[in-house]
């Protein structure tokens, strides 16, 4: 009485056809009707797939157009974490199911479009447009029906040739019931072809009007190659000086020429010296000392440094100090502030509460008591 029966299951498996399996999966399947997605599989018994992988595929094809599949956007319907489902989608992308397409935009702005085909395998076949051309040349009886709707316009320049013989038109009007008749029994009958003998020169010309709209050959499958990357923003040119004075000069020269001194990877060239020279010159025009101009410039470099002059003159452009401020800002620092009088806190003499007043004494509540006293001593 403790064990419940499920009655539905077990009607639903009467009603599977067949002897019962006596071990395995036992499948009973109803037709969908709504709300399904078609599985290949191909991708549901992948043998190299995880569980994790067909299982996001699924998620992702069951999707309309234009949703969300980022690693994120799953991660919020899904109990897995980013992590699983970012390698999820590395394995889908690895066999051909999922693809990243990065794509700019008319305005120029590049993004990143995700491609998700169910059948990878089909689109390495050529692929033919989807126009109406290619559908008539898959059948080839069609051709046996062209000569059937064409005798209609030969009787008409027949007669006029060939007037003399009689038994022509006989012939003539014979196929023409044949197509209204049906034009399944055109092809079984073998006069068809022996009746129609001027039906020759009119031959060449059947395949040259099918000819003409597939002329434009069909474009095999293009690989989705990714667009170059956006260009790089422009570096950005070297500090100057307001002016480079002769003083500026000669000082900067000799800075860059003794550094080799303190940090012998930095040994520049004669070339490197007389480039870096205008950056120095506005370091020490904001009034920056030449040993804390040297201890930015060759801190911490990468090893093995490959190019000094180059890590010289991003620093000096990247680290640039602010110029120093003008007699009018340090003057405004130094202008006095407005002070505030704060009153000082006294104790009662009476209560010993704290209160605030210039002066020592009693607190409210005492100056009233007192006050009550003397008025009902009077």
């Amino acid at each position: 009485m403790d064990t419940q029966q499920n009655t539905a299951l077990t009607r639903a498996l009467a009603e599977v056809p067949g002897p019962l399996p006596t071990s395995g999966v036992i499948h009973i399947t109803f037709p969908h009707t709504d709300r399904f997605t078609v599985v290949g599989n191909h991708l549901a018994q992948h043998p190299d797939l995880s569980c994790t992988a067909v299982g996001i595929a699924v998620r992702i094809q069951s999707l309309p157009q234009g949703a969300k599949v980022g690693i994120k956007a799953l991660a919020a319907h899904c109990r897995e974490g980013e992590k699983r489902i970012a390698a999820a989608l590395r394995e889908l992308e690895a066999h051909g199911y999922l693809r990243r397409v990065r794509d700019r935009l008319p305005s120029g702005r590049i993004i990143t479009r995700t491609v998700f085909c169910n059948r990878p395998a089909a689109l390495l076949h050529p692929r033919r447009p989807a126009g109406a051309p290619p559908q008539p040349a898959k059948p080839e009886p069609a051709p046996a029906q062209a000569p059937v709707q064409e005798p209609a316009p030969v009787p008409a320049p027949a007669p006029v040739q060939e007037p003399a013989p009689a038994p022509v038109p006989a012939p003539m009007q014979e196929p023409a019931p044949l197509p209204a008749s049906a034009p399944a029994p055109v092809q079984e009958p073998a006069p068809v072809p022996v009746c129609h003998p001027t039906a020759a020169p009119p031959a060449p010309e059947l395949p040259v009007a099918p000819v003409a709209p597939p002329a434009p050959s069909a474009p095999l499958f293009v690989p989705r190659v990714p667009p170059p990357t956006a260009p790089k923003a422009p570096r950005r040119p070297l500090p100057r000086p307001g002016e480079l004075t002769p003083e500026l000069d000669r000082a900067a020269t000799a800075f860059l020429s003794d550094l080799h001194r303190h940090a012998p990877q930095f040994t520049l060239s004669e070339d490197d010296v007389r480039r870096l020279v205008p950056g120095v010159a506005a370091w020490l025009e904001r009034a920056v000392r030449p040993d804390s101009i040297r201890r930015t410039l060759t801190d911490d470099p990468p090893q093995p440094l490959k190019h000094p002059a180059k890590l010289l003159a991003h620093r000096l452009t990247e680290l640039l100090p602010p110029a120093p401020p003008g007699v009018d800002d340090l003057a405004a620092l130094d202008r006095p502030r407005p002070r505030f009088t704060v009153t000082p806190f006294q104790t009662c003499d009476d209560c010993d509460r704290a209160f605030r007043s210039p002066t020592p004494g009693h607190c409210r509540d005492c100056r009233e008591t007192r006050a009550a006293y003397e008025q009902a001593a009077a």
